[in-house]
């Protein structure tokens, strides 16, 4: 087989195998129902995923680890605006007003 081959035929499969996953869900529709007990595991995927991304952004600072830094204070100032009003854009306000106090305080 030529390599302009087995590029096509890896390109193929690739698309095969991210497709038809997805596409499984769609096609069986309500046919197909999952356990309970991974129903509500998948309830936690977007938090999970969410914080895959945002806990080393906010832990991280120049390659290493600094669990005491400027972006932690804000994330956790968004926390707890979240957490005790119910206004969308406060936890963003104290967010964003902590992390650029504490840039500007410290050196």
């Amino acid at each position: 087989m030529t390599d302009e081959l087995w590029l096509w035929l890896t390109f193929i499969l690739l698309g095969l195998t991210t497709t038809l996953p997805r596409a499984g869900f769609i096609v069986a529709g309500n046919r197909v129902s999952l356990p309970p007990t991974l129903q509500r595991a998948l309830r936690y995927a977007p938090a999970a995923a969410l914080a895959a991304i945002v806990v080393p952004d906010v832990l991280v600072v120049g390659g290493e680890l600094a669990p005491l830094n400027p972006k932690l204070a804000g994330a956790i100032a968004a926390v707890v605006a979240a957490s005790l009003w119910r206004n969308p854009w406060l936890p963003f306000i104290a967010g964003m007003g902590v992390l650029l106090a504490l840039q500007k305080l410290l050196p």
